[in-house]
């Protein structure tokens, strides 16, 4: 089974590389790209068996390992 976690920074925190980059496409000629922000995409292969267990191992994933709770959260999809 397939899982997919999305893992983007929390509203109010600074993304550094999301105003970097919304800088460079002004800068490139687009100046209507606005409130650019960055994340990261994990993508796994489960053994188990129902959407359900899955989504709620990859959600225990998350929270120990895959976001920092402090400052990201994060979307689980199954499929």
């Amino acid at each position: 089974m397939k899982a997919r976690v999305e893992v983007f920074l929390k509203p109010g925190v600074l993304d550094v590389q999301g105003k970097a980059i919304e800088a460079a496409l002004h800068g490139l000629g687009f100046p209507g790209a606005s409130d650019v922000r960055v994340g990261r995409v994990i993508t796994l292969d489960l053994v188990a068996t129902d959407a359900a267990s899955a989504e709620a191992e990859v959600k225990v994933m998350a929270d120990k390992l895959l976001a920092n709770q402090v400052i990201e959260s994060y979307k689980v999809a199954i499929g």
